[in-house]
Formats: structure tokens, C-alpha cells, sequence
């Protein structure tokens, strides 16, 4: 019971309790880095470090944080961790870094971020903690790198900036494909959002309203 206990910190928010499609929380980063494959893969690995670390220092020290400023001190520990995933893109990703922009640094507050903190490592021991984090990040990372791969390939012909559609196929060479630019619009990424959304509730029973 306690092994399918903490399998299920890590499939539950893949599916019946996604960060994304199911709480629908870190909206906006959602919209804003999935242009491109490789970003959101980088953006949803950094979320899921940032997630997973919090929650366990957070887990470790909980009996001693004050209740009056647990709040702070929340911020004080992710404040740090995203410090740390930034120093190390500018180091060793510098131009993701910049394509990602400010939201890196806008993980501090998402509120995927902080609803586990408040929600489960507040409450629970570091090493469930630890799985809920990851699992939590995880989620969050499925549905970006789902609509990065979707609006890339349609949008751009590519995947991680590579050609993967042939020349041959396109208008402008006797085909019949052209690249569909309104998948790079923001407004592209919320309908394909809303897509998932809708297949999931019409393929997972208990996620549908009776």
C-alpha cells in the first residue's frame, strides 16, 4: 500500500491531477515558451528541479518554520534554487536562457511551485515530498513539450531547429504544404491546451463531471 502510495506522487499529476490541465496552474509560462521544442523541454526540466528540491528542504525544515512567516521562508528557498538553475543555463545554455527570457526567473512565483509547498511538503516527510515535486514537475513538462512538438513541426517544418518536413513538399516548390504560422501565435498554444484538455476528460472517467 505504501509503495502504490508513492508511485502514485508520481502518475497522479501526470494524469488525474496535472498541474496544467487539471488544476490549471503555470498557464502563462505555458503560453510563452512552447514556440520551440527545445526551450520547453529546458523550461519543464527546470521547473521539475526547482519543484522536487523545494519540496524536500522545505519537507526537512517544516518543524522548525514559524507558521506566521512560512510564506517567506518559501520564497526565500525557491528564490534560491532559481538562482541557481539561471547561473547555470547562462553558463552552459546561454542563448536558451535568453530565449526563455524573464521566465526563468518568473518559477519563483508559479504557482505550481508554491501550491505543493503549502499543499504537501509542509505536511508530509522529505522523501514523499521529494516524489510529489518531481511528479508535479513532470506533469507540468508532459503538456509543454505535447504543444512545444505540435506547434513547432506545424509552425516551423522543424524540430529543435532542425528541418524535419522535406523542401520537396512545400508550395513553393511544386508541393502542397505550406507552414501554418498562426501555430506560433500565442493564442495557438491555449487552443491546443484546450485540447488536451478535452481529450483527457473524454478519455479518463474520473476526471468527468457526472
Amino acid at each position: 500500500m505504501a509503495q502504490t502510495k508513492k508511485s502514485e506522487l508520481l502518475t497522479n499529476p501526470i494524469n488525474l491531477n496535472n498541474p496544467i490541465t487539471v488544476q490549471v496552474l503555470g498557464i502563462c509560462s505555458a503560453l510563452a515558451v512552447t514556440v520551440k521544442l527545445e526551450p520547453a523541454i529546458v523550461m519543464a526540466i527546470s521547473v521539475t528541479v526547482v519543484t522536487a528540491l523545494a519540496n524536500l528542504i522545505i519537507s526537512l525544515i517544516r518543524n522548525t518554520i514559524p507558521s506566521r512567516i512560512r510564506i517567506i521562508v518559501q520564497l526565500v528557498v525557491v528564490s534560491f534554487l532559481v538562482i541557481l538553475v539561471d547561473q547555470v543555463l547562462k553558463a552552459f545554455m546561454y542563448d536558451l536562457d535568453k530565449a526563455l527570457s524573464v521566465y526563468v526567473g518568473l518559477i519563483i512565483t508559479n504557482c505550481i511551485v508554491m501550491g505543493r509547498l503549502e499543499a504537501f511538503a509542509l505536511g508530509n516527510k522529505p522523501f514523499p515530498a521529494l516524489l510529489d515535486g518531481i511528479g508535479s514537475g513532470a506533469g507540468y513538462g508532459v503538456i509543454l513539450i505535447v504543444v512545444a512538438f505540435i506547434r513547432e513541426f506545424f509552425g516551423s517544418g522543424t524540430l529543435f531547429d532542425h528541418q524535419i518536413l522535406p523542401d520537396s513538399i512545400y508550395i513553393e516548390n511544386g508541393g502542397f504544404y505550406s507552414n501554418c504560422g498562426f501555430m506560433l501565435n500565442p493564442p495557438m498554444a491555449l487552443i491546443l491546451i484546450g485540447i488536451v484538455i478535452w481529450i483527457q476528460r473524454a478519455k479518463v472517467k474520473e476526471l468527468q463531471e457526472k
